[in-house]
């Protein structure tokens, strides 16, 4: 009996030898349902494209930073101490600076539990416009001096407002400012606290109030920290900027109840820098396309000239002829291929180094006196160099070293093995750099320097030993820091070289006192000879051959002169 089965969308029938099975056959006839298909199981806990998208949002650099705060130097509450009372002094030096007024400085630290303190900073510099104030104290990335290529303490405008934001994370405490701009107006007084979700300030509260100072700003910042002496301390840093800033008075009022006062050593303004343009052997390709695209500038050469320093008309049309490009060019109209031309022309054709007077040197004599306010020495050398370029931003470096301190608890043994290293300071536009000093410029360039030349002991890779202070100065328009925390200089070397040159000219100047001083101890050593030793031979020549006293008197007188006149040859 052959079975054939039929298909059909409404009917299902069988047939035998070519028959139709009845109907009846066909009801009885039971067909085995087909199985069901398995469904598969859904993974569990997978995101898909819509979910994550529904995630994604903008992160506001305050938020950014607050998770991310030891970018900025907040790592630990010793550092986060130091870091806020460094951000407050170095504004109010440069606000001083800026508007020509000599700083008047104080800085109070009050202990208010084991791990909560209060740090006060006042000065008396031309104060803050009232709008402004919740900007610059309350928003990270606000400030006047990024885009501006002249030496300043601060440039990114988030050191003063990162203290403040550390201080609400940790204590819950806004930022308390008073500030006066002129002794005719009542002085403004508020509250602000930092917005992390949108990098806005908020107002707590605002009012005017009385101000003992004419014109100035104090700040008020409660954080967590600690308080530790030693090398990376706030007492540190604040005799480094001493020594860094001779002409300012510092009034530091230590946790501990100790006044230290650094008072004016001269009452001459340091130079005060002038803001120049770009380079155009600083800007890079992509940098150039955008200035262009940019510029309202209605030809190349124009653009050449107004935009960047040391290009004349002239040099500006020599470029543009160079680079193949049409003295008529619009470079808002200019492609990338063409700007790529014009950049490669300008690589090519030599143009007058920067003008140097966007930075400004401490000068030797300040740096002698900035050394002679905190260490009593026996020797003092310092050094200013000409200024020199990285990357089309002008810089120069200046040394000063302090040799054999007067300071007994300073004094060490002649045994260089018992010696302590060189003390290395490192000011960068005029502010002090406390942290990570083995890994910047500075130091990699003094212990490559040969001490040994100069008669100073010195192992290999490492700070040479003896009682010295070695302070280095490098003043930019843009110090290139390793980190957002600015604690080192990265190894450009131009930078190296001229920190080098730096370093040598003051090691010359000591080799040549250190020589001097050996001299000096060998005559008097030669000395204490004769005056030891002549006696006897005087008594012994008038044993041996019967003189009386005045003959011997007079031997010795004679030999007495012979040997002072062998000595000195």
């Amino acid at each position: 009996m052959a079975v054939r089965k039929v298909d059909d969308k409404n009917q299902l029938g069988f047939a035998f030898d070519g028959e139709e099975v009845s109907q009846e056959h066909t009801e009885e006839t039971k067909v085995a349902p087909k199985p069901k298909a398995k469904k598969k199981p859904k993974k569990k806990g997978g995101a898909t494209a819509e979910s994550m998208a529904t995630k994604q949002r903008d992160i506001s650099i305050s938020e950014f930073f607050a998770k991310n705060r030891h970018l900025l130097g907040f790592d630990n509450p010793r550092k986060a101490l130091l870091t806020t009372v460094k951000e407050a002094v170095d504004n109010a030096l440069d606000a001083c600076e800026e508007a020509h007024i000599l700083p008047d400085i104080t800085v109070i630290i009050k202990q208010l539990t084991d791990s909560k303190y209060k740090i006060t900073i006042k000065d008396n510099g031309p104060g803050i416009v009232k709008k402004q104030v919740p900007n610059i104290f309350a928003r990270l990335l606000y400030g006047s001096k990024f885009h501006s290529l002249k030496m300043s303490r601060g440039q990114q405008g988030i050191g003063i407002s990162a203290a403040g934001m550390y201080g609400l994370i940790t204590t819950g405490e806004p930022v308390e400012v008073i500030s006066r701009t002129s002794p005719n107006k009542p002085a403004y007084h508020c509250h602000v606290q930092i917005d992390t979700s949108k990098n806005t300030p908020d107002i707590i509260m605002d009012a005017e109030c009385d101000f003992d100072l004419p014109t100035g700003t104090q700040v008020v910042i409660t954080l967590e920290g600690k308080y530790l002496k030693g090398k990376q301390s706030v007492d540190e840093y604040l005799t480094q900027t001493a020594m860094a800033n001779p002409h300012a008075t510092i009034i530091y009022y230590s946790p501990d109840g100790m006044c230290h006062e650094y008072k004016r050593q001269n009452s001459e303004l340091p130079f005060i820098p002038v803001e120049i343009k770009p380079h155009p052997y600083g800007v890079e390709l992509g940098m150039l396309f955008k200035m262009a695209r940019d510029s309202k500038a209605k030809k190349i050469p124009q653009f050449l000239h107004d935009d960047f320093s040391r290009v004349s008309t002239n040099l500006a049309k020599q470029i543009t002829k160079n680079a193949n490009l049409s003295l008529q060019l619009k470079p808002s109209k200019a492609t990338l291929q063409e700007i790529e031309l014009l950049h490669k022309s300008i690589n090519e054709t030599k143009i007058m180094a920067p003008s140097t007077n966007c930075i400004g040197p401490i000068g030797e004599d300040r740096l002698e006196e900035g050394l002679r306010r905190v260490v009593d020495a026996e020797f003092y050398a310092t050094c200013t160099r000409r200024p020199s370029v990285y990357r089309g931003n002008p810089f120069l470096i200046e040394a000063a070293l302090a040799y054999g301190f007067k300071d007994p608890k300073a004094k060490k043994k002649d045994d260089d093995d018992k010696q302590p290293l060189m003390q290395l300071k490192r000011i960068a536009n005029r502010v002090p750099l406390l942290y990570q000093q083995s890994g910047g410029a500075i130091h990699k360039a003094v212990i490559e320097t040969n001490w040994r030349n100069y008669g100073i002991s010195q192992s290999r890779g490492s700070l040479p030993s003896g009682p010295m202070i070695l302070m280095v100065h490098i003043a930019s328009v843009w110090v290139p820091f390793t980190s957002e925390s600015k604690e080192a200089i990265a190894h450009y070397p131009e930078i190296i070289k001229e920190i080098k040159l730096a370093v040598q000219e003051c090691g010359r100047k000591l080799g040549q006192h250190v020589r001097r001083q050996k001299r000096i101890k060998q005559e008097l050593s030669k000395r204490s000879y004769i005056q030891t030793y002549l006696p006897h031979i005087g008594e012994a020549l008038r044993d041996i051959l019967s003189l009386d006293e005045n003959e011997v008197t007079e031997v010795v007188d004679k030999l007495r002169d012979v040997l002072e006149r062998s000595r000195k040859f």
